[in-house]
């Protein structure tokens, strides 16, 4: 078990105080289900929308100086939240360098809808965004969603489980949900916390290491600072800063030659393991970055890694009848 991170107790005391829009879905009203005419593809093949899966869009989790937070819902196929047993839920953040990007690209649209397709209530999360919203900005709204999430009005009207959240996020949005998953401590299942994490292509060190010229000035635009020397947001908002042993099982997954270095995913993938925490990672030859990786097959490890890690803690039981077993004697 790692030793205790002083960093990260510092940093606890200090802190206390696919990129086209999809068109022709403009919601109605504060909220509307998107109906898509046939099938949208992405830049990536594998990510295409899906129009059988009910999207409730612009869904107000929250405020900030008048200005609403939206997600999107997307519900499995036959699902009736009022009657089915509740379901584990995923969160879905969008990535573009913490400064652009949408719930309502097509690409992550397309995410939604897969996971709903594949028995997830899935809630697409808008986030403030850099430069006009520095750190802890972002993390500050994605964190609000899942609280909200865990309302009891909200685990009624969709159908989840709140001791069940699991999140998903690329490049920036990997980032994010790496800090949702580390940034607290303890339960699972209380507050902000979620119980496993699929980061694509994180930036998860933004201390300087392990990053490429271009991405500096990115990074401290996020970050708000001028210099690395002197930015002290960048520890904060580097996921492995806040690594321990209470943190949920991680799904990590990297392209060998992509704009983020490797070794970003290589520095989280030695911290979560030295903590012991349970983590899968995958690295994709070449250079494709964040969703652009997603194939058949990558979504197939995905999808065993939540099942494993999202799967109820306990069996649902039959309801009591005082009919007699079919085989049983007369």
């Amino acid at each position: 078990m790692r030793a205790a991170n002083p960093t990260r107790a510092a940093l606890g005391a200090a802190l206390l105080g696919a990129v086209v829009l999809l068109a022709g879905c403009a919601p109605t009203g504060d909220e509307a289900t998107t109906e898509v005419e046939g099938v949208v593809v992405s830049s990536n093949p594998n990510l295409a929308t899906d129009p059988e899966i009910p999207t409730t869009v612009d869904i107000e989790y929250g405020a900030v100086d008048g200005q609403p937070l939206l997600l999107d819902a997307c519900s499995p196929l036959d699902f009736d939240a009022l009657t089915d047993p509740a379901r584990a839920a995923i969160v879905v953040v969008h990535g573009g360098s913490w400064a652009r990007g949408s719930k309502n690209d097509i690409a992550w649209r397309a995410v939604c809808q897969w996971l709903a397709r594949s028995g997830y209530p899935t809630f697409a999360v808008n986030y403030r965004l850099a430069p006009a919203n520095p750190y802890p900005a972002a993390i500050d709204d994605v964190s609000a969603a899942v609280e909200w999430l865990r309302e009891p009005e909200q685990v009624a009207r969709f159908g989840i489980d709140p001791d069940r959240i699991g999140a998903f996020g690329g490049s920036a949005g990997a980032n994010l949900v790496s800090l949702l998953g580390t940034r607290g401590t303890g339960a699972l299942d209380e507050g902000a916390r979620v119980a496993a994490v699929v980061e694509l292509s994180g930036p998860i060190d933004l201390t300087g290491v392990a990053v490429t010229d271009d991405f500096v000035p990115v990074q401290l635009a996020y970050l708000g600072c001028v210099t690395a020397d002197d930015c002290p947001a960048a520890s904060a908002a580097s996921a492995d800063t806040w690594v321990d042993e209470t943190d949920p099982p991680f799904f990590v997954a990297h392209s060998t030659d992509e704009m983020i270095p490797l070794e970003q995913a290589r520095i989280f993938v030695r911290a979560l393991r030295d903590a012991g925490v349970d983590t899968t990672f995958v690295t994709v030859e070449g250079r494709l970055h964040s969703i652009a990786m997603i194939d058949d097959g990558l979504k197939q490890r995905i999808l065993d890694f939540y099942a494993r890690t999202l799967a109820p803690t306990e069996l649902p039981v039959a309801p009591a009848t005082d009919e007699p077993p079919a085989d049983a004697a007369p």
